[in-house]
């Protein structure tokens, strides 16, 4: 995996177990890169490299490293899987989106016929998926940023009643995130009930501010963590050509 920093990375142990369990003579390493400028040395110094992921904060900026995308990844603008192709001394790298895979198939079950709007927090890499994957699920969508951006509203816009209208709410922040579990997105919470459903991306804490604020009011909410398995299933499948 490639991103900065790393320490919170899932992948590393996850593939690795799968690699021992299932007798793969491949390891998983993470490429804690400062800058995407030192991909190509990655690469180089790495022969037999067959693929890798990509996080934060290099979901967008390694697309001009790739050679071709996904249908997917071209339309959503964000690449976190790259598959390394080598044939007679060249290099290939092609980019997909596993993230969009794994939350679509992990919010799909949850939504009720009333859940048709939905605010999705934060403008990056992640968002750009979350938001394809709702526009999929045909849902209404509109990004929400702390600073004034196109096509986004911002936080102190947030009404009540937007709450109630705009009743899923997908964090893809880092707010909340460990060791500051004690933050959460500045939101009407009150506003909220049990037709309201909140998922958070985050999975450390499995249980973020953001989610209890929620809960208190009777929301539905969800973590991270199985849309992590199921984009990781998904990464597997794209590398290998091996469905899990």
């Amino acid at each position: 995996m490639i991103g900065y920093p790393l320490g919170h990375s899932f992948s590393i142990s996850y593939f690795n177990e799968k690699f021992a369990n299932e007798g793969i003579d491949a390891r998983y390493d993470n490429f804690e890169i400062p800058s995407i400028d030192d991909l190509p040395e990655v690469l180089d110094s790495h022969p037999n490299l067959k693929g890798f992921n990509v996080t934060i904060p290099y979901k967008e900026k390694v697309i001009s490293y790739l050679d071709s995308l996904s249908p997917e990844a071209t339309a959503i603008g964000a690449v976190n899987v790259v598959k390394v192709e080598r044939k007679g001394g060249s290099t290939k790298l092609i980019g997909y989106n596993s993230d969009v895979i794994g939350f679509m198939d992990s919010l799909e079950p949850l939504l009720q016929s009333y859940h048709k709007k939905a605010l999705i927090l934060g403008t990056g890499g992640a968002a750009k998926a979350i938001d394809y994957g709702l526009r999929k699920l045909g849902l209404e969508t509109v990004k929400v940023s702390r600073k004034e951006k196109e096509n986004t509203t911002q936080y102190d816009k947030i009404t009540p009643e937007v709450i109630m209208d705009y009743n899923v709410i997908v964090n893809c922040t880092p707010c909340g995130m460990y060791p500051h579990v004690d933050e959460c997105p500045q939101l009407p919470y009150g506003a909220m009930d049990d037709k309201t459903l909140l998922y958070d991306l985050i999975y450390n804490p499995d249980e973020t501010l953001f989610m209890k604020k929620g809960k208190i009011q009777g929301a539905t909410v969800k973590n991270g963590l199985e849309m992590l398995l199921l984009q990781a299933f998904a990464s597997w499948e794209f590398w290998t050509g091996v469905r899990k």
